[in-house]
């Protein structure tokens, strides 16, 4: 579909991804209204970093994704839906998983009803690669079985299944995209990339891990970003999941390495224990197959193999190695 002359809507604008999809999307020229999560500081997340161009042109809505009639009043008058509002940090799902299931699954619950009852011509619904697991078979396709290791990954299983059951019971014009990790600028620290990163950057050589055998997809965030919009845009995405990966495998360890050989520094790994997920948590091994992605949207990464990883590991160093951004985060403590 041409989403050219169509009003978006952002859940989650203010994060890591949907601030970065936000930008493009007003670089693009669209009509973009960012929600937000509201708080008494009037922040607007990273969006608070934008351009001062990119800050006029938006059209910032202040809620809850929990709320039903706010929702639905950040909803009104818009054609497309990016949900990405969502609590993501794995750790804190372990203590605190009431809060994903309200914030996860009735927030997309909230979501596609409304899109249901304002009649919206498209909702791309955001998914993890974490429902899969530990990779059962490799590369990983979308009929991979899903595997709640985490109350965090049970959370957006649960989330997946009421936006599909919406496109089945009531035709609602779903496609969920499913990324895989991602990494670049505006991370949050709790992520292992730039966990690493932010400690090499305050002078730190003995850096602190957690499991460091397990394989990750790396994806640059401007790849997932056109991944986001390139799942808009395809007519043959609605009612389908779709991965988005690098179909590039690389360990914890590995990584952790190429970060330090970009920054040109000599470290020595440690694991730290409250670093470790529960042993029957932790997701092994993940690799996408992104066959899927490229047939029905024509998507491809450009930052894909390990050229391309170390080009993006190169670019996400530069912005958080600025002084301005270092400051922002607490490389002395594990966050979680």
């Amino acid at each position: 579909m041409n989403i050219s002359n169509k009003k978006i809507l952002i859940t989650g604008a203010d994060g890591f991804i949907g601030s970065h999809l936000t930008e493009e999307l007003v670089r693009r020229g669209h009509d973009v209204r960012a929600f937000v999560f509201y708080n008494s500081f009037n922040s607007w997340g990273w969006l608070d970093h934008s351009e001062p161009e990119i800050k006029k042109s938006l059209d910032v809505f202040a809620g809850d994704i929990r709320d039903t009639h706010g929702v639905k009043q950040a909803m009104k008058g818009c054609d497309v839906v990016f949900h990405l509002a969502a609590l993501i940090a794995i750790p804190y799902s372990y203590h605190s998983p009431d809060t994903y299931v309200d914030t996860n699954v009735k927030g997309t619950l909230n979501v596609v009803q409304a899109a249901r009852e304002l009649n919206v011509s498209k909702v791309v619904h955001t998914s993890t690669s974490e429902v899969y697991g530990t990779a059962r078979f490799v590369p990983i396709t979308e009929e991979h079985p899903l595997q709640g290791q985490s109350p965090y990954s049970a959370s957006k299983i649960g989330a997946d299944q009421i936006a599909m059951s919406f496109y089945h019971a009531f035709n609602t014009p779903v496609s969920i995209i499913r990324p895989f990790n991602t990494y670049g600028p505006r991370q949050s620290a709790r992520a292992v990339i730039p966990t690493v990163i932010t400690q090499i950057a305050n002078g730190q050589r003995k850096i602190k891990l957690g499991a460091l055998h397990p394989t990750r997809d790396f994806n640059y965030i401007k790849d997932i970003v056109r991944g986001f919009i390139a799942v808009a845009e395809s007519e043959r995405s609605v009612g389908e999941v779709i991965n988005i990966g690098s179909n590039f495998e690389v360990t914890i360890e590995e990584t952790a390495n190429l970060i330090a050989e970009v920054m040109g520094a000599t470290i020595e790994i440690e694991t730290e224990q409250v670093r470790m997920r529960p042993e029957n948590s932790e997701v092994e091994r993940l690799w996408a197959d992104n066959t899927k992605a490229k047939m029905l949207t024509g998507w491809e990464p450009l930052y894909s193999g390990k050229e391309g990883f170390k080009r993006g590991l190169t670019e996400t160093v530069e912005w958080f190695t600025n002084p301005e951004n270092l400051k922002i985060y607490k490389a002395h403590v594990y966050n979680i």
